[in-house]
């Protein structure tokens, strides 16, 4: 009697349906299982600009140290593994490069709010964060570099 009882104690096919099961739920509950949020870095993007405070500065020009963070979201680029499903940085570098090159800029400020602001308005970003640096400014005590930064959302 014992050998009758064990066949229907064990009852293989409830493991299956409690498989189905779990990929039902699995399929309905997508929102419970966020997908990766996507960051872009640059860093170091060395420009040569002619922008600063003296006129010196703007007319023989500096070399200019930018940092970049992107924060893109969610990315199908995470699932398609195509570029142009997020935001290509060689793209990016461009941009910035482009932004340094329109016009000249007094401060790191106005540069660094140029970028985010262009950024934001070009690609779907959540946050865009700019880091500019002089490694080489023009101040009469030794100082190593000198940065500002800008954190913007959209």
């Amino acid at each position: 009697m014992s050998d009758q009882e064990q066949p229907e104690e064990f009852e293989p096919e409830e493991p299956e349906e409690a498989e189905e099961l779990d990929e039902e739920e699995y399929d309905e509950d997508d929102e419970g299982h966020p997908e990766p949020e996507v960051t872009i870095e640059v860093s170091g993007l060395s420009l040569y600009t002619h922008f600063g405070v003296t006129a010196a500065e703007r007319e023989i020009g500096q070399r200019l140290l930018v940092d970049l963070r992107l924060d893109v979201g969610d990315c199908d680029a995470t699932v398609t593994d195509r570029v142009e499903d997020t935001v290509d940085y060689g793209e990016v570098c461009e941009v910035v490069n482009l932004v340094a090159q329109q016009r000249e800029y007094r401060t790191l400020e106005r540069f660094c709010t140029a970028v985010a602001d262009r950024l934001i308005e070009r690609y779907e970003l959540n946050a865009v964060w700019v880091k500019a640096a002089k490694p080489e400014p023009p101040i009469a005590l030794n100082v190593g570099e000198v940065s500002v930064e800008v954190w913007r959302e959209a």
